[in-house]
C-alpha cells in the first residue's frame, strides 16, 4: 500500500467513525464528549488512537514545550482536531496547518460537531514540506 493510499484509508475510517458518532449524538454537545466517543469509535475499528498529544516547538534548534496539544492523532500519520462551534473560521484551518508541520505530519482533519450534517463540518488539510 502507498502512503496516499495508507493516509487515505485512515481518513476514510476517522470520517466514516466521526459520522456514526454524529449520528448518534448530534450537534450541541461539548467538544470533549465527540472526541471521547471518536477515540471509543476508532480504537473499535483497530486504529490507533492517542488523544492530547503533546508537540514541542523547535525554535533555532531548541526544543520548548509550549503546551501546544494535538486533540487526536491516528494510527501516528493523521491528525484529529475536533470542534464543537457554531461555524469554522479561518484560525481553525490554519492552526491545523501549524499543528501538522510541528508535528511533522502530512494530513489533518478538522471537524466540527457542531452541523446539521457532519460532512458540511469537515475540512481535510494536507501538506507538502520538503524532505
Amino acid at each position: 500500500m502507498t502512503e496516499k493510499e495508507m493516509l487515505n484509508s485512515i481518513t476514510s475510517d476517522i470520517i466514516g467513525a466521526a459520522i456514526e458518532v454524529h449520528r448518534a449524538l448530534g450537534p450541541g454537545l461539548l467538544e470533549s464528549a465527540y472526541m471521547a466517543c471518536l477515540a471509543y469509535e476508532l480504537r473499535t475499528r483497530g486504529r490507533k488512537v492517542e488523544t492530547e498529544v503533546p508537540i514541542p516547538i523547535v525554535y533555532k534548534g531548541i526544543r520548548l514545550e509550549c503546551g501546544y496539544r494535538l486533540d487526536m492523532r491516528v494510527d501516528d500519520l493523521v491528525i484529529v482536531e475536533g470542534k464543537a462551534t457554531e461555524k469554522l473560521v479561518p484560525i481553525n484551518e490554519a492552526q491545523l496547518h501549524s499543528h501538522t508541520k510541528l508535528a511533522n505530519l502530512k494530513v489533518g482533519l478538522l471537524i466540527n460537531f457542531n452541523v446539521l450534517i457532519l460532512k458540511n463540518g469537515i475540512k481535510r488539510i494536507v501538506n507538502n514540506f520538503p524532505d
